[in-house]
């Protein structure tokens, strides 16, 4: 019984040891992985999986969609601009027939008065056969207007509308000009900064809704690649590592994804203003595309747009790169 006794006093330090030494080979081989995990992040996030090659696409389209919006949004803005300076500039007035009054004669008459006034350019008289042809569209060809009480009509241009006191014009051509009456299509510059202050504002609400989108879906990534990496997180986590190393390596990852997929957006918005400029620059320098021209002049972006795309490109990756940050910190602490 003795002997017993001492043959199991005898093991037990023996399976203590054998523990000791199976706790001591578990954090080894703990440690070489929570290395080889820091001296390769990529093992910490896997390079070039579908995820990520599809959120780099949906970047892609993200940042393209917001390039053509602020290029269409410029385009619009400076063609309201180049609108409001030609109608600002230029004013019509006209001279209603009455009776007993020689019409040429009194529009001659106003065209004077125009041009004696401070700060008018020019002021010239449509001739009856040019106001034929602005009847045109409406009352058709081949018609004797004579007879008809057709207004001539003045365009006076003028070479600095701030310096023009419209109103002193106004009153003083329909002083002196009996049925002159002057328009300055005020309530035409109204409505074209009406539409592009509701165009931009449009605008804007596009771009925010394709950063909401952006953001949402590297939300969505970064959860997913921090659940299929759970246990390398899981190790660093035993290791000693902190959350800003872990958040980090996700940032730095996230980071470089956004710019492959930003700049690659930013390049196809910019090439297809290129594109566009390009196909229609001749016809409307031909003059097959007036009502191109008119609208939009000659469909250039300009600076504005392609700087503003590569801002956008960069905005993107920076918005991608601090979700994953913040969404790791949260992740983190939920599983904490």
């Amino acid at each position: 019984m003795h002997g017993v006794s001492s043959s199991r006093k005898v093991a037990s330090p023996s399976t203590s040891e054998a523990s000791d030494r199976v706790r001591e080979f578990q954090a080894t081989a703990y440690r070489r992985q929570a290395r080889l995990a820091v001296r390769k992040p990529s093992q910490l996030i896997p390079e070039g999986t579908v995820a990520g090659n599809a959120l780099t696409l949906v970047v892609a389209i993200m940042c393209f969609l917001a390039c053509l919006t602020l290029g269409a949004v410029t385009l619009v803005r400076d063609a309201s601009r180049e609108w409001q300076g030609d109608i600002l500039r230029e004013i019509t007035i006209q001279v209603r027939p009455i009776e007993n009054l020689d019409t040429s004669a009194e529009a001659a008459k106003a065209a004077t008065v125009a041009r004696l006034f401070p700060g008018v350019a020019s002021a010239e008289v449509i001739s009856a056969d040019e106001s034929a042809a602005l009847l045109e569209p409406w009352l058709g060809t081949g018609l004797d207007l004579s007879d008809l009480p057709v207004p001539r009509l003045i365009v006076v241009r003028l070479s600095d509308p701030s310096l023009v006191d419209l109103t002193d014009l106004a009153g003083r051509i329909k002083s002196q000009v009996p049925g002159a009456t002057l328009d300055d299509h005020r309530a035409w510059t109204s409505r074209i900064e009406t539409m592009a202050s509701v165009t931009v504002f449009v605008g804007l609400s596009i771009l925010t809704l394709v950063f909401v989108a952006t953001v949402l879906s590297v939300v969505f990534a970064t959860r997913g690649a921090m659940a299929g990496n759970k246990d390398v997180v899981s190790v660093l986590h035993f290791v000693g590592a902190e959350d800003g190393y872990i958040a980090r390596e996700f940032q730095r990852h996230f980071l470089l994804l956004g710019l492959r997929g930003g700049l690659s957006g930013a390049a196809a918005a910019a090439f297809l203003f290129l594109l566009l400029g390009f196909v229609l620059g001749p016809s409307v320098d031909a003059g097959s595309g007036e009502q191109v021209s008119a609208l939009f002049g000659r469909f250039a972006v300009g600076p504005v747009g392609y700087f503003g795309a590569l801002g956008i490109a960069f905005l993107i990756a920076v918005m991608t790169a601090v979700t994953s940050r913040i969404t790791v910190y949260r992740y983190l602490a939920e599983t904490d």
